[in-house]
């Protein structure tokens, strides 16, 4: 293989994202549709005589970007994207609808114990309207003034899951790792060949910024993914390898 051959890319690299600072895998990102690594910096020159000419470039500021887009998505990606926390629980508010009964249509009972005792309730043609006075004891609601039999009520409650959710807490306070990312693909020579490419990241730390579309029409979300590319402890900041047989 020559360092001249030239060679063509149409397919996606598959990333592995190991903590920086342990060095162990945080996540396999084998579901990206769309990798794109930039080179930066800045050139500065000095100037002389007539004319006011450049007569010698100054280069710096070396660094980059890596930006994944993908339409498939993970709670191990939306941790990376934000440094924000993992947890098996939840709370959050559910609406329900329900029809009393019970002695002159007064009892509701609900499919599980509100998380923190409130509740509102409402009749269904009125909901969000005027709320109807009751009580809670478990998940049995007692309304303090009935309504006729069969009458669908609205009831919202704060509800919480535990051992049963994947929740990512993103606070003000929160922070995303660097990571050393490994990536690969193939490349394809003017003779025909398909070459291994491989690129090295070497700290890589992800921008605070992500956007989660959900739509009932056109293309399915896709989420953009941008790293900001930095110098390790050895100056290093990107390798590009191109190998001629799958290592």
């Amino acid at each position: 293989m020559s360092t001249n051959s030239t060679m063509a890319n149409r397919e996606v690299c598959d990333l592995i994202f190991l903590d920086y600072s342990t060095g162990k895998p945080f996540l396999n990102l084998d579901y990206a549709n769309v990798t794109t690594t930039e080179l930066t910096g800045e050139t500065l020159f000095a100037y002389g005589g007539k004319g006011h000419p450049k007569k010698v470039a100054f280069n710096g500021e070396r660094g980059g970007t890596l930006t994944i887009e993908t339409q498939m998505q993970s709670v191990k990606l939306w941790q990376l994207i934000t440094g924000g926390e993992l947890s098996k629980t939840a709370r959050f508010v559910k609406r329900v609808q329900k029809t009393a009964s019970g002695a002159e249509s007064s009892t509701i009972t609900l499919d599980e114990i509100p998380a923190n005792g409130n509740i509102n309730v409402y009749a269904a043609s009125d909901d969000c309207g005027t709320e109807l006075a009751c009580s809670l004891s478990g998940k049995e609601i007692t309304l303090e003034t009935p309504v006729a039999e069969n009458t669908p009520v609205i009831v919202y409650y704060m509800a919480e899951v535990t051992d049963k959710a994947e929740r990512i807490s993103v606070k003000s306070t929160s922070i995303p790792k660097a990571f050393t990312v490994y990536g690969d693909t193939v490349m394809k020579t003017e003779n025909d060949q398909v070459l291994p490419y491989r690129l090295i990241a070497y700290k890589a730390a992800p921008q605070s910024t992500m956007s989660l579309s959900f739509t009932n029409s056109g293309d399915p979300g896709t989420i953009t993914i941008t790293c900001d590319l930095m110098a390790d402890k050895d100056d290093n900041i990107l390798d590009l390898i191109l190998l001629e047989e799958e290592a």
